[in-house]
Order: C-alpha cells, then structure tokens, then sequence
C-alpha cells in the first residue's frame, strides 16, 4: 500500500514541477519577446513587385521582338507593331 502512495506522490511532485517550469519558460519568453520592425513595410513591397513585373514584360517584350523577332527594340513601343500583332493572331 505504501508503494502506491509513494507513486502517487510522485507523480504529483512531476507534474508540479513541469507546472513550475512551464511557468519559467513563459516568463522567459515574454522577457524575450522583440517587436519585429520591418525594413521594407508592406506596402512597398507590393510596389516593388509590381514595377519588378511590369520591368520583365517590358524586357521580354523587347528581347522577344528584337531577337526572336529580328526587329529593332525600339519598335516594340510603336502602336503599329501591336496593331499588326493583333491582326496575326486574330486572322481567320
């Protein structure tokens, strides 16, 4: 009967210490905490994706005239180009 006490305290004793260094651990991890501070916030992110995509079609756009197209690179911004372009793929 005394070795079940005994077990019984014991288990009692586990548990209170792991409650203990539960609460250790959480006091340390709210002294730990850091207020994390962004380099580049959000909204300039967003910005810088979207002129990074608009740089790549404009770049492929150029290379794809100039070089697959044998065209010259300036001419991919004239409003003919993209006139012709649409009448290629649109003829039936």
């Amino acid at each position: 009967m005394s070795v079940n006490n005994n077990s019984h305290e014991a288990s009692v004793t586990r548990e209170q210490v792991k409650k203990e260094r539960d609460a250790q651990t959480e006091k340390l991890s709210e002294k730990r905490k850091r207020i994390r501070v962004r380099l580049i916030p959000v909204w300039l992110r967003v910005i810088i994706v979207a002129v990074v995509m608009v740089l790549a079609l404009l770049l492929g756009a150029i290379i794809g005239y100039s070089a697959l197209g044998n065209g010259k690179p300036g001419e991919v911004f004239h409003k003919s180009t993209w006139t012709h372009i649409v009448d290629l793929v649109d003829k039936e």
